[in-house]
């Protein structure tokens, strides 16, 4: 299988502390009344992870990258390689607010969606982040054996990109109120976990 410190570590390394091992919540028994956002580097599982969730809980679910495709008529490759990053950006970011008055889902941004200054004050409160927490070469090892193309990786060494993308975004996933190490626990007891945090969290509001 679909963002822990500020500073970049190391790809092999893991989070310091542990609530249970796999899982740390950065913010606990706070109101649940908003959206899920699962964030993490691509490759975590974002996607696949949020569907199961949005299923267990009996939320939509929605993909930005697919979401953003459908509007515009095109990949996300061809969007990159037409338009720039920036512009992609700002699509993510014009969803996001459309988004934030929305009934609560279930979301799976891309991985760069987090690197969009003010983008989670639009979800968050109510909302809540979640990282999944993977390591780099992890990441990269996923991606390859599915065969998945995504354009800030489409380089002559995607190792260093990847390495890259986690040394900027590090300290911005961090800013989750829950991580899931997914090389530690497998899919099913990452959606467990989510899903008991959203029902915990829910439950204090009654």
């Amino acid at each position: 299988m679909a963002e822990l410190d500020g500073a970049s570590r190391p790809a092999s390394a893991r989070p310091a502390s542990a609530l249970p091992a796999s899982a740390r919540p950065a913010s606990a028994r706070l109101p649940l009344d908003g959206h899920l956002v699962l964030v993490g580097l691509p490759g975590s599982g974002k996607s696949t992870v949020g569907r199961v969730v949005a299923r267990v809980l009996g939320r939509p679910f929605l993909d930005f990258d697919l979401e953003i495709e459908k509007r515009a008529g095109r990949s996300v490759s061809r969007l990159f390689a037409q338009e720039g990053e920036p512009a992609f950006r700002a699509r993510e970011v014009a969803l996001t607010e459309e988004l934030a008055s929305a009934p609560p889902m279930v979301l799976a941004p891309g991985g760069g969606w987090i690197t969009n200054v003010g983008v989670v004050a639009l979800i968050r409160p109510p909302g809540r982040i979640i990282h999944l927490l993977i390591s780099p070469d992890a990441a990269l090892k996923r991606l390859t054996r599915s065969r998945v193309s995504r354009p800030l990786l489409r380089t002559a060494d995607p190792e260093a990109a990847m390495n890259r993308l986690w040394e900027t975004r590090a300290g911005l996933y961090a800013q989750a109120d829950l991580v899931i190490d997914v090389e530690v626990v497998d899919s099913q007891q990452v959606v467990e976990q989510i899903a008991a945090l959203a029902r915990d969290l829910t439950a204090g509001l009654g």
